[in-house]
């Protein structure tokens, strides 16, 4: 997937061999795909020279096999945001990868100790939460469980820095650092536009100039995808049961309807032609 794929390339852009995993081939080819038209197209800007495409896809091995993460030193998942289905692929990773290495998750907001709990070594598991776009976004949240040991943060730790990331350091509470804060202003957005505060164009207008935001609410929320903030947001009043954290009534129809933002064409924008039209979400 997105995430997946943008994992994928900065550790490859550090110079680290990545064995990436997809479950069918058409996604698998997809992924390697953009991948090295993303590089090209930093070749195409001069920001990379040619040869230098060649040199990281070099050090990419695609493949539908679990069995060929055995001997990966860390493995991180990037599946979708549903804990069984994280829980899944953690069980069987357990029986397959060696003793010895490190395993992370890379959860938005799903607690890393009820996924680590799911293996055998749970002093050996982390959250390592990426931003998207991975090559872009500096951040790496670096997750501390009850039971993930000092040395397996020292391994986060050190690939956030061979990677060349800010880390911060992060209790396993829901949403993090980044969510915990970001995850409600988006909701109040949609809250205040269901309100009737202001139209869309201008509550993001509002908050990219009065607060100097390189990006209204409204528009992050189709960014980060509204299936996505929807998830974030239902994980996070489960944990707190405040109702800062609830998902309003016009989230949970949008993503009804499958307008989860960019990624489908369609949230608060529609995004079919040359620049985003705002959409009445029908209120």
């Amino acid at each position: 997937g997105t995430m997946g794929g943008g994992i994928t390339m900065n550790f490859l852009s550090a110079g680290i061999p990545v064995t990436m995993v997809e479950r069918e081939q058409a996604p698998l080819d997809r992924g390697v795909a953009t991948i090295r038209k993303n590089y090209e197209n930093t070749a195409a800007k001069g920001r990379i020279k040619p040869e230098q495409v060649e040199q990281a896809m070099g050090l990419l091995t695609p493949s539908l096999n679990l069995e060929d993460l055995a001997d990966c030193d860390l493995v991180i998942e990037a599946v979708t945001e549903n804990l069984d289905t994280k829980l899944d692929l953690w069980k069987q990773l357990d029986g397959i990868v060696k003793d010895e290495a490190y395993f992370a998750t890379n959860t938005s907001s799903l607690p890393v100790i009820n996924q680590a709990a799911a293996t055998t070594r749970p002093s050996n598991f982390l959250g390592l939460h990426f931003f998207n776009p991975v090559q872009r976004m500096p951040l790496l949240e670096v997750i501390q469980s009850v039971t993930t040991s000092p040395e397996a943060m020292g391994v986060g730790l050190a690939y956030g820095d061979k990677l060349k990331k800010t880390t911060v350091e992060t209790k396993d509470k829901a949403g993090f650092i980044v969510n915990r804060l970001l995850v409600p202003y988006m909701l109040d957005a949609i809250r205040g536009l269901e309100e009737g505060i202001g139209s869309i164009d201008e509550i993001d207008a509002a908050m990219k100039a009065g607060a100097a935001h390189p990006m209204g609410p409204l528009t992050l929320a189709d960014f980060v995808g509204l299936d996505t903030l929807h998830s974030i947001a239902d994980v996070m009043f489960d944990e707190f049961r405040e109702r800062r954290f609830a998902a309003p009534p016009t989230l949970r129809k949008m993503v009804a309807a499958g307008f989860f933002g960019v990624k489908s064409g369609r949230g608060f924008y529609d995004y079919s032609g040359e620049k985003p039209v705002p959409v009445n979400p029908g209120l």
